[in-house]
């Protein structure tokens, strides 16, 4: 089987959160045979819900798509590291691997931060993939920011 990014699919949805004044975050959900299952952007203010991150927004409509809390063998494309609140939900749908493009040193939860999949308690851990299309989720995020700013 080849291997098929679907960055840029999860980067356009991070463009679809930021002209809905969300934090430029998106995510694809993709399963076992290669069909993209779900996709979403942030939605945190949309829906005034703290959990309504990208990530968990895909792992809520894939998993009530095919009828089970967890989704092994499926491939989570993620524009920027996933906060300890999304690793937890990553490791308990058992998701298989995870691709990430922007390293977020403040409020990551993989490689900074809680580093959730190495805690002794971490129950699953998938493959971890960094940088996949780092240079255009950062570039998203710093543009938001930097807007917010001025």
């Amino acid at each position: 089987m080849t291997f098929r990014s679907h960055m840029d699919l999860a980067l356009a949805e991070a463009r679809a959160a930021q002209a809905r004044g969300e934090v430029p975050v998106g995510a694809v959900l993709v399963s076992p045979d290669g069909r993209i299952v779900a996709q979403a952007g942030n939605r945190t203010r949309e829906l005034s819900d703290p959990t309504a991150h990208a990530e968990v927004l895909v792992l809520r409509a894939a998993c009530a798509a095919i009828g089970s809390e967890r989704l092994p063998g499926f491939d989570l494309y993620v524009t920027l590291e996933p906060c300890t609140i999304c690793a937890g939900a990553i490791a308990a749908a058992r998701i298989a691997r995870l691709y990430y493009g922007a390293s977020d040193p403040k409020s990551g939860g993989v490689a900074h931060g809680a580093r959730v999949f190495s805690h002794p308690q971490a129950h699953h851990v998938p493959e971890i993939y960094d940088g996949i299309g780092a240079e255009a989720s950062a570039s998203l995020l710093k543009q938001f920011f930097a807007e917010r700013r001025s």
